[in-house]
């Protein structure tokens, strides 16, 4: 019984200075900032913390220049050494760099790092038009100073790794280009924005932050 009525005379204490000292013993909040000190276990970020449309436009850039460089660059590396990179290797740094990407940057932007990922979500309404301009322009700046470096690193012709050549006529080359479009637009829509969807297959796709990370109190996904 003693020991119960110290602890409530130690708790009314507590509550007369202003919450300054605990029960257990932890140091003040700071006299600088009037923050309590952050405990063990504690998110020092909040998933909710404000991110500026400038913060998700370098994210964007940022994205798509360290995709642009490291799968461009396996192809040009695998033309200037004979092959030695082979075509599986090649799309598997593509994939890879994709998904570090996406792990990184992801929860900043969305990690779209494609207008083709950009617009889709705009026309659905899990993205907001008025920043789907200045997406596509980080996109477009990201794309152009990655392939730019690789352009000032390596002694190369542009068609080394400037794209990929149509090997059929231009009604067949935009046909393939819509159907694998649909693909990666269905396989992205069907895993990351389905709240049916398994967790483990949202971690691989795109928009896995989705509303909780939107700071603009636009009621869209990222």
């Amino acid at each position: 019984m003693a020991k119960c009525e110290d602890r409530i005379e130690e708790a009314i204490s507590d509550m007369e200075l202003g919450g300054r000292t605990t029960g257990s013993g932890a140091p003040p909040p700071s006299s600088q900032n009037d923050r309590p000190y952050a405990t063990a276990g504690a998110a020092v970020f909040s998933p909710t913390s404000a991110v500026t449309i400038i913060q998700k436009m370098i994210a964007e850039a940022v994205g798509v220049y360290f995709i642009i460089f490291a799968g461009c660059g396996s192809v040009v590396v695998n033309k200037l050494y004979d092959g030695k990179v082979t075509f599986p290797g090649t799309c598997l740094t593509w994939g890879l760099i994709v998904m570090v990407m996406i792990y990184t940057l992801g929860h900043v932007s969305g990690g779209h790092f494609n207008c083709a990922v950009t617009l889709t979500n705009a026309v659905f309404r899990r993205f907001s038009w008025k920043l789907v301009p200045l997406y596509i322009i980080a996109q477009l700046a990201g794309s152009i100073l990655g392939s730019g470096t690789l352009a000032l690193m390596f002694e190369v012709t542009p068609e080394a790794y400037f794209g990929t050549l149509p090997a059929g006529s231009n009604w067949q080359s935009f046909a393939i280009e819509i159907v694998i479009s649909f693909l990666l637009m269905f396989v992205i829509s069907g895993t990351s924005t389905d709240d049916r969807a398994t967790t483990t297959a949202r971690f691989w796709c795109i928009d896995e932050p989705s509303k909780k990370h939107w700071a603009g109190g636009c009621e869209a996904y990222i």
